[in-house]
């Protein structure tokens, strides 16, 4: 297939792929697609995770059909969505985050899952091991709250003086209690006060900043959370308006003009999603999949943003970096 004609096809937003898909009527297994954000940040994902299937020679609109539920942030929609993907005659269910894995789960035990998760699926009982699965589910575990005291220690590199950090997360996130007990960690051995805030709707981000702000916080790590990543600009745009230095966990915050942000390569891991997912539909078994865990790191600096907020990099900081975006 021409790389041209290849784009093209992916090149569209997820719903517009279903559409086409539904209209066009074609033949082939049906993979339900599930997360709780929402599809627009996911778009050059999605493109990622199609290239993984056609490697496998499955290309939505002509042999496969996958049918997208986005939950937006709704974490109780996604067990609906889970049951309704199921009902249409999925019988393998891609999901990202564990708190779409979960309500999969919850839906059917017997659903094969192809999974992207944040936290360690052996302690959620989604598979046996990471080497064994042993059961009806596989996928990708980057282990995120493991690098959420990496991305204090960033911080503290880039700003040596910093007292205060605040720590934004979501309490409806399953994922959440495993990246406090590591920040908390991280934390405790270096003698960092940490200031917790919380936020799971649209409504709760201008107090959680304004509280920030008033504990004079010199910093903030931004915790992994699928909305939290939807909500990117609107994170952003209250860093900069509080002139608050952040870290995130992925790139995508950087190119909306965030300051700093590591993490694992979300392209690679959607990419495994795809092949893993092509390789099931041919006939292997989950059980005989191991999960994979991430061997690419990426840490991308915005300097316009640094500028504006009156900071310069280390010149080992900015050694290290993947991406420095000017």
């Amino acid at each position: 297939m021409r790389r041209r004609a290849f784009i093209t096809l992916l090149g569209g937003a997820a719903a517009a792929w279903s559409l086409a898909a539904r209209a066009q009527q074609p033949k082939g297994p049906v993979i339900g697609f599930l997360s709780s954000a929402s599809p627009g940040p996911y778009r050059h994902l999605l493109i990622a995770f199609h290239k993984g299937l056609a490697e496998l020679g499955y290309v939505e609109g002509q042999n496969v059909v996958v049918e997208y539920r986005w939950a937006e942030g709704r974490f109780d929609r996604l067990q609906g969505f889970a049951t309704d993907l199921i009902q249409r005659g999925a019988g393998l269910i891609v999901t990202t985050g564990m708190t779409s894995t979960l309500g999969a789960r919850a839906a059917s035990a017997t659903v094969q899952l192809v999974f992207l998760a944040g936290d360690d699926p052996v302690k959620f009982g989604l598979v046996t091991s990471l080497n064994r699965p042993g059961g009806t589910a596989t996928g990708v575990a980057w282990l995120t709250s493991e690098l959420v005291g990496k991305r204090l220690d960033i911080l503290r590199e880039l700003i040596p003086a910093v007292q205060m950090v605040g720590v934004l997360v979501n309490p409806k996130s399953p994922e959440m209690a495993p990246q406090l007990q590591e920040v908390e960690a991280a934390a405790k051995v270096v003698g960092q006060p940490l200031y917790f805030v919380e936020a799971s709707a649209d409504a709760d981000f201008d107090s959680a900043f304004a509280a920030v702000v008033e504990r004079r916080a010199s910093a903030l790590i931004v915790s992994n959370d699928p909305f939290f990543t939807s909500s990117r600009e609107r994170i952003v745009a209250l860093a900069a308006k509080h002139r608050l230095p952040a870290i995130y966990d992925r790139r995508e915050y950087i190119t909306a003009g965030g300051l700093i942000s590591y993490g694992t390569s979300y392209e690679a891991a959607y990419h495994q999603l795809g092949i893993y997912t092509g390789k099931i539909l041919a006939g292997t078994k989950p059980a005989d999949l191991p999960v994979m865990q991430p061997t690419k790191f990426e840490l991308v600096i915005n300097l316009a943003t640094a500028k504006a907020l009156g900071i310069s990099f280390p010149r080992l900081l900015l050694a290290l970096a993947d991406e420095v975006i000017e």
